[in-house]
């Protein structure tokens, strides 16, 4: 059975990016992918039931709400406790990293990011 990944982030043209690196492995039926715009809409259907996920990849800075913001919420919920998360960001500072490390992020990419190793990331984590 595929594993469920999602990605929220406010940039189309990044989810489009992280798509088309991931389309063997979306083709070959190893995932299913479905993107977000907006952390708000994913956090409520996470909270309601409506959605679920094997992985997620977030960006950090986004309007309504920010993606540690986002993982602290969605770690807080038994639900997704030891769900891995893995941070798609331009923030590269230490203290933004420790952060995202003190809420449960599994990992931290920097934008823009290396198809090859968003690939390899997921294949790790997801042990596919």
């Amino acid at each position: 059975m595929a594993k469920r990944v999602i990605i929220v982030d406010d940039s189309r043209a990044v989810i489009a990016t992280a798509e088309l690196a991931l389309e063997s492995l979306i083709g070959s039926g190893v995932i299913e992918f479905k993107s977000y715009l907006n952390p708000l809409e994913l956090l409520g259907a996470l909270q309601a039931g409506t959605e679920n996920f094997d992985m997620l990849i977030s960006d950090v800075n986004m309007p309504e709400m920010n993606g540690l913001d986002l993982a602290r919420a969605i770690k807080s919920d038994e639900r997704y406790k030891t769900k891995p998360i893995i941070v798609l960001t331009t923030e590269s500072s230490e203290q933004m990293k420790m952060s995202g490390k003190e809420i449960g992020v599994t990992g931290w990419m920097v934008k823009p990011f290396n198809d090859e190793k968003l690939v390899k990331s997921i294949k790790m984590v997801l042990g596919v």
